[in-house]
């Protein structure tokens, strides 16, 4: 049926196109002939060239079905005369493969099926050649091929699934979203692109606006609640044709979802809590937890706990965990089990942010809260936080200043003792009575050296099951002043005075007094002369009133050569009980001055004000001093030592060396260098080389211990045993001599060290090699074979080649 509607549709379009096209062909036809007919006589008439065909537009069905190429419209020319002369030319978009045209009669075809979504027209260019010459027998005209709509798209939304939200209890037509949707039809031709919007799912719930396609709430405040159902799906279905039959349909699925309002109270989840909490607790330890529930989520189940009423009003605090949204009872004030043991309070509930339209008398909750203070054992506790003692820093040794007091505050009552915290008194000054409490001195005191002590007091709870508790509390002691430190100058006042002056008249000096004691109405001091001595006739002072005095002059004329300084005691006296006094010296120097009484020249004595090398100059000439005597003292030392000549040169430690002798001779017939013979009568030689030796590093002060002796006997069970081939008696000799040697460097206390090796070239006895000396030997060098020596290694491969060579190879 669908099929038969479109066909009969596209035939009426058809047929309508024809007719606008030759209605349009006839129309400009006889435009022109009105204007040839309508000009004035005798006028000249301009002549307008007429095309051979008029057309400006075809129009073209879309979405053919048929099996032939879809005629269009025929192109027709007034030079075709019908003689095939006449050849058509088409151009332009889709020319020659969208667009034919028979080239002999001007029958324009479409090749292929058209859709008018994708392009709504075309334009070409017709023109009418000869066949013959290719010559344009018509100019080239332009004109337009408009497809015509059918119903061939379906609506589409712009989302395929929409996401909507609306508060819970709205009122009935409340708007929540809307949903749009398009058809690629063309909107100006019939009713295919004009859509009507429908529910097809989430009736009662909602309904739709079928022309804008606003959804809106269906139902009342009472249907809509989020706590019985939050979301919902919606099916919106979109029709052209105007929802009329036979029109395209699309969907579209809306979830939507209702906001929280706040529209519920929260409520305890019980009525009576019970918590328990130790009397010991501090203030802000929590207590416990309580909890009420609220159907409402986020902001609109946010709550707060107050507590209302009960006894432990002020005792307890409660504030909301904001993670949770539970309540924390806390402490705020401190427990005392034997004082109350129990509280009772009411707890109330309410959101934080209350929504008006939904505010009743029950949008509050009450709770009953009963905490139990748990009993402890306690530690004394003291009448008073701190402690003030005050004592004149005159008391006696063991005058009491005060007393503590503390109490066990269980139900015990047990006893309690005292004693101060040593570590708060270090020099044992105080000591406190450890049955009452009172507190008294151990030491003398000052106050001007300490004016406060601040000593900690314990108290004990002494226990027969366990063991005491203890608490402390600060004691501070002020000492008072007692007026016991006489009053001095403030300073060492020196001045000088002028050889030629008035009597009187002349103030050479303003003195003041400083007083170590703090009296309770101020400093008062009383300045006056020493009654002794003769400076009374020289000077004279003047009490100020003001705690100063001035220093005037009683001659007239001072000699500088006579007396060039003076001393004038002073005494000073405080004004407090009991009264203290001292005497200061001012010194007074005799000095010449000018007509305005400017200082000139003094004595020999300057004044401590006047220029000079100050403290800090002095020692530092002193420390140059120091270092260049130091310097001095170092280059002697190191100009004596070179000049010496140590046997023993090494820079190493001395119990390292070996003292070597190491002077090369000439040879055998070298008799200058060395005297053998001297080890062939070592007993001819003995006295004279112990006169004789002396070590060339120190000067002996001491001589042997033991007189040098000869060693009698054999040195086959000695330090030596004599070299085979040698004669007895010069071996003996040298055995003899070597241990002579070893026996004065044991005996001599200015021999080298203990540890030092005394080196003496002799090979002893049981040598393989035997004696390498060729003194004493029996046998010459021409009876001598060496070849030997090429048997006893690497050592001696040099010696073997020296020994065993013959006396050609070095001719």
């Amino acid at each position: 049926m669908r099929t038969i509607i479109l066909a009969i549709f596209c035939v009426l379009c058809l047929g309508l196109s024809l007719d606008a096209l030759s209605l349009n062909g006839q129309r400009t036809w006889r435009a022109n002939r009105k204007e040839a007919a309508a000009a004035p006589r005798g006028e000249k008439l301009l002549k307008r060239v007429r095309r051979g065909w008029m057309w400006n537009q075809f129009f073209l069905q879309e979405e053919y079905t048929g099996s032939d190429y879809q005629y269009i419209g025929k192109l027709q020319s007034d030079q075709d005369h019908g003689n095939g002369l006449v050849k058509y030319v088409l151009s332009g978009e889709g020319a020659g493969t969208i667009f034919v045209i028979d080239e002999n009669n001007g029958d324009l075809h479409a090749t292929r099926r058209l859709d008018r979504e994708e392009k709504a027209f075309y334009i070409l260019k017709a023109t009418v050649v000869n066949k013959r010459t290719g010559q344009k027998l018509e100019p080239e005209t332009e004109f337009i091929i408009k497809l015509h709509d059918i119903n061939d798209n379906e609506p589409h939304f712009s989302q395929e699934v929409y996401t909507g939200t609306v508060p819970e209890r709205s009122d009935i037509g409340t708007s929540v979203i809307q949903v749009t949707a398009t058809d690629a039809d063309d909107g100006m031709y019939g009713n295919s692109a004009k859509l009507v919007y429908s529910i097809s799912q989430g009736h009662p719930y909602f309904s739709v606006d079928p022309n804008t396609g606003v959804i809106r709430t269906a139902l009342g405040p009472g249907d809509m609640d989020r706590e019985q159902r939050e979301n919902y799906q919606v099916v919106i279905e979109a029709k052209d044709m105007a929802g009329q039959r036979g029109g395209l349909t699309g969907t579209t699925m809306v979830n939507i979802t209702l906001t929280d309002v706040n529209d519920n109270p929260p409520r305890f989840t019980q009525s009576i809590y019970q918590f328990r909490v130790p009397e010991s607790s501090k203030s802000g330890t929590p207590v416990g937890r309580i909890r009420a529930a609220d159907k409402d989520v986020g902001k609109n189940a946010e709550m707060y706990f107050t507590i209302v009423s009960g006894d432990g009003l002020d005792t307890f605090d409660i504030f909301t965990d904001k993670a949770t949204q539970e309540g924390v009872i806390t402490v705020s004030k401190p427990l005392d089990y034997e004082k109350k043991p129990s509280y009772t309070v009411e707890i109330q509930v309410q959101n934080t942010q209350i929504d008006p339209r939904f505010m009743s008398a029950g949008s509050k909750d009450m709770a009953t809260v009963r905490i139990a203070v748990e009993d402890e054992d306690e530690p004394p506790l003291f009448d008073k936080d701190s402690y003030l003692m005050e004592v004149k820093e005159d008391a006696a040794v063991g005058t009491a200043l005060g007393s503590v007091s503390a109490i066990d505050p269980d139900g015990a009552r047990s006893i309690v003792k005292y004693a101060i915290d040593r570590r708060t008194d270090m020099d044992h000054l105080f000591n406190v009575h450890p049955e009452n409490g009172s507190v008294f001195l151990l030491k003398s005191l000052d106050r001007e050296e300490a004016a406060w002590h601040n000593i900690s007091v314990i108290a004990i709870e002494l226990r027969k099951s366990v063991g005491g508790g203890c608490f402390h509390v600060s004691v501070f002691i002020h000492l008072l002043d007692v007026n016991d430190n006489a009053p001095t100058f403030a300073t060492v006042y020196e001045t000088f005075v002028c050889e030629r002056t008035k009597a009187g008249q002349v103030r050479i000096q303003t003195v003041s007094a400083v007083d170590a004691d703090e009296p309770s109405a101020g400093h008062k001091f009383f300045f006056s002369l020493a009654p002794e001595g003769t400076y009374r006739s020289n000077f004279t002072i003047r009490d100020n009133g003001d705690s100063t005095a001035s220093i005037l002059t009683r001659r007239a004329s001072y000699s500088r050569l006579q007396q060039s300084m003076y001393l004038v005691p002073v005494v000073i006296t405080d004004g407090d009980f009991p009264m203290q006094s001292s005497t200061g010296t001012l010194t007074v120097r005799v000095c010449t001055c000018d007509r305005e009484g400017n200082m000139e020249l003094c004595n020999a004595q300057p004044l401590s004000s006047a220029p000079g090398l100050s403290t800090g100059a002095l020692i530092a000439i002193l420390l140059c001093a120091i270092i260049l005597l130091m310097i001095v003292v170092l280059f002697t030392a190191l100009k004596r030592q070179r000049k010496q000549e140590p046997l023993i040169i090494s820079k190493e430690d001395v119990r390292d060396n070996v003292v070597s002798y190491n002077d090369e001779g000439g040879g055998e017939e070298d008799t200058q260098a060395f005297d053998i013979g001297a080890l062939r009568h070592p007993q001819s030689t003995a006295i004279l080389e112990e006169s004789t030796k002396q070590r060339r590093d120190i000067i002996p002060t001491d001589t042997l211990l033991y007189a040098p002796y000869r060693q009698h006997g054999s040195c086959s069970s000695g330090l030596l045993m004599p070299p085979v081939g040698v004669p007895s008696r010069d071996n003996g000799d040298v055995c003899e001599f070597i241990n002579q040697r070893v026996l004065d460097n044991d005996c001599n206390p200015t021999a080298p060290p203990y540890d030092s090796l005394a080196t003496y070239a002799y090979e002893g006895a049981g040598s393989v090699a035997e004696s390498l000396s060729s003194l004493g030997s029996m046998s010459s060098e021409a009876d001598q074979d060496y070849q030997y020596l090429s048997d006893w290694g690497p050592r001696f491969r040099k010696l073997a080649d020296l020994y065993g060579a013959e006396d050609s190879d070095f001719s």
